[in-house]
C-alpha cells in the first residue's frame, strides 16, 4: 500500500532539506501541515474582482 502524499511530502522535504525527521513527531507535523493547507485553500478560493490591485511594498 503506497504512503499517504503528506507523508511522502515530509519525508522528501526532510531529506532535501537534510533535517533528522524524529518519527515521534511526524503525526505532528502531518497535522500541522494539514491545516496550512486548509487555510491556504482558503484564500487561494476566495474571489477577487478584476479591479483588484496587489498591495504596495513598503521597505524601511
Amino acid at each position: 500500500m503506497p504512503s499517504p502524499p503528506l507523508d511522502d511530502f515530509i519525508a522528501t522535504a526532510a531529506a532535501t532539506l537534510d533535517l533528522p525527521l524524529d518519527p515521534a513527531w511526524q503525526a505532528s507535523i502531518k497535522a500541522n501541515l494539514e491545516v496550512t493547507l486548509r487555510h491556504a485553500a482558503t484564500v487561494a478560493e476566495f474571489p477577487l474582482p478584476d479591479e483588484a490591485e496587489p498591495a504596495p511594498v513598503f521597505r524601511a
